[in-house]
């Protein structure tokens, strides 16, 4: 007689021991929680809130702003031209054909990258003529480029000292320098902005509880358009025997005569300097970072920094189109001229029209304080729609009392227009301080009650 259904005994075992393994039909299974987000919470939320807050004020987004070609003096966007002042491009070259063309036969003989870390098989004869262009600046006796301008002060600075030593930078110093602080493990201490004399009795106080001191300081300030005394800087750090680094992103080919930057600038012999850091996406047309210094220092760092050795080289046609735009402002020294005339004439009107351009010595940056973030961002919205393009610098990125429009200046801005834009300018704040913002309402949406 045949088994039931046709199968055999064996089968018959098999198929109920899976049955007897089954769920019963009923059961649900359970709806696994969600994985919480990416990022820092209280970062989004800040995010978030200066969102809701443009909507309920009626201010459209001024970030991301995509511009249709170069942006100079004027560039545009969404078809329409603008006065513009959101640019590095300080001495105007970003654009010039003849750092197009050098960046073109780069591409012709090297290609569009070196498509390896430089200490592999990344090495092109561009890069160090780059950086002995750039070491020649600061009478040093070489100097290392790197991809990213932000990467090079994290990773130098937390590769040059350690968890014995001492980093002591400005309260206003650059995020990549802070980050880099961290990176090191170092003890950090921030001292007031541009205080020496908090600063010397900082270190002396710390001095002699570590191996190395390491100071930190900006040549020119990106918020506030101001200087260091770096003579000062240089007594300092000689007489607590600890070493003096100067990040100069906003200071070659901006300040000093011939626009070789703070030492320059202050009349200091830039070999009492231990580490020159730069840019060059500024006025090098380019994009990456630089250090210079001493031969010792700079192959410490070529053989062992990590943002150097583990990182691709610079793509050759940014190292051409830095290394040109050098050669310019070494030629055309009435670009540098042209800059620093701008930079006067466009302080003198603001404060002028009754302006407050805070502690702005009139170089390449010219912040005009608003001492609010609603004030800020509604000026720099009306700005913008009578074809004016500045940035707003709101709560949390400076204090709510340091809120602030930041002028970026270049040599191709024109006297006339510095002087007309300094007028409208205060005839907005004046309209915009004379209104009154319902607090209240403004809470609520923030907060969703409305």
């Amino acid at each position: 007689m045949n088994n039931s259904f046709g199968l055999s005994g064996d089968a018959k075992a098999a198929l109920l021991a899976r049955l007897a393994n089954r769920r019963p039909a009923t059961t649900v299974e359970p709806v696994p929680e969600p994985k919480p987000p990416l990022g820092k919470p209280e970062v989004a939320s800040e995010i978030a809130m200066v969102r809701r807050a443009g909507e309920a004020l009626g201010i459209r987004n001024p970030f991301f702003r995509a511009h249709e070609g170069i942006a100079g003096a004027t560039s545009v966007i969404d078809g329409r031209t603008y006065d513009n002042f959101v640019s590095y491009n300080y001495l105007g070259l970003n654009g010039d054909p003849r750092v197009a063309d050098a960046a073109k036969e780069a591409i012709d003989r090297y290609g569009t990258s070196v498509s390896a870390s430089r200490i592999v098989s990344g090495e092109r004869p561009i890069h160090r003529e780059l950086e002995l262009a750039l070491a020649a600046v600061y009478q040093a006796d070489d100097a290392i480029a790197l991809v990213s301008g932000h990467a090079t002060n994290v990773t130098v600075i937390g590769h040059l000292v350690g968890r014995d030593d001492l980093i002591l930078h400005n309260s206003l110093s650059h995020n990549s320098i802070v980050q880099g602080a961290l990176m090191s493990g170092a003890r950090r201490i921030s001292f007031p902005h541009n205080d020496m004399d908090e600063l010397d009795r900082l270190l002396g106080a710390s001095r002699g509880l570590v191996s190395r001191a390491l100071i930190v300081v900006e040549g020119h300030y990106s918020m506030d358009g101001d200087v260091p005394d770096l003579a000062r800087l240089v007594e300092i750090a000689k007489r607590h025997r600890a070493h003096l680094m100067v990040d100069e992103a906003h200071s070659l080919g901006v300040i000093g005569a011939r626009g070789h930057g703070i030492a320059e600038h202050a009349g200091v012999d830039p070999r009492e300097i231990d580490v020159w850091m730069g840019t060059l996406s500024k006025t090098l047309s380019g994009c990456g970072g630089y250090i210079a210094g001493s031969a010792a220092l700079i192959d410490y760092l070529k053989h062992s920094a990590p943002g150097f050795v583990y990182s691709v080289g610079l793509p050759p046609p940014v190292a051409a189109a830095a290394l040109k735009s050098l050669e310019i402002m070494y030629a055309e020294p009435e670009r540098v001229a042209r800059l620093q005339a701008n930079g006067r004439t466009f302080l003198e009107a603001c404060r002028a029209c009754g302006l407050d351009t805070g502690s702005s010595i009139g170089g390449a940056i010219v912040p005009v304080m608003t001492g609010s973030s609603i004030v800020a961002a509604r000026a720099a919205d009306a700005l913008f729609r009578a074809g004016l393009n500045v940035q707003p610098i709101i709560y949390p990125a400076v204090p709510e009392n340091g809120a602030r429009l930041r002028f970026f200046l270049s040599s191709l801005h024109e006297p006339a227009q510095l002087q007309d834009v300094a007028r409208h300018i205060a005839a907005i704040l004046t309209t915009l301080t004379g209104e009154t913002i319902d607090l209240g309402a403004l809470t609520g949406k923030l907060s969703g009650a409305l």
